[in-house]
């Protein structure tokens, strides 16, 4: 009877142990299907090839990841047809498609297009245009839950 009773207390305490483990890998693939990231980047030259980066390993763990890129001021320099990184002279338009391939979303503040004088034909055709950069990134946070990343 000891025994039975002992045997019976040590599967009472596994089956929580053993039950969370198996769960551990599917909770892991629900989660990264709810990540939500706003990647907002202010100045071009010293976060867009970073943050470029940041979300090509994050959609390559994470694929299911929703990213929005969200670009105001001197942040929407690298979205611009044909720019370069001003350190590595690395191309953007290359890594952009890709991400954008990939469902993540680059976003323009047109409130910046507006007092620098750009118009949207100086932008990689895989841009889209918010009214302002400052209000998307806030909505996205507030309403949306998004998580924030400035790199």
């Amino acid at each position: 009877m000891r025994r039975i009773l002992a045997f019976l207390t040590m599967l009472f305490c596994a089956a929580p142990v053993l039950a969370q483990e198996n769960a551990a890998p599917a909770m892991a693939q629900d989660q990264s299907a709810q990540d939500k990231v706003v990647y907002h980047i202010d100045d071009a030259a010293e976060q867009a090839l970073k943050a470029l980066r940041n979300m090509r390993n994050q959609m390559e763990v994470a694929p299911n990841t929703k990213i929005v890129v969200v670009s105001h001021g001197d942040g929407v320099d690298f979205l611009f047809d044909g720019a370069r990184d001003p350190k590595s002279n690395v191309e953007y338009g290359p890594l952009i498609s890709g991400l954008k391939a990939q469902g993540v979303t680059f976003e323009v503040c047109e409130i910046t297009m507006k007092r620098r004088n750009l118009t949207r034909d100086r932008f990689v055709m895989e841009a889209d245009y918010v009214p302002s950069g400052v209000v998307r990134v806030t909505q996205l946070q507030s309403r949306d839950h998004y998580a924030y990343i400035k790199p």
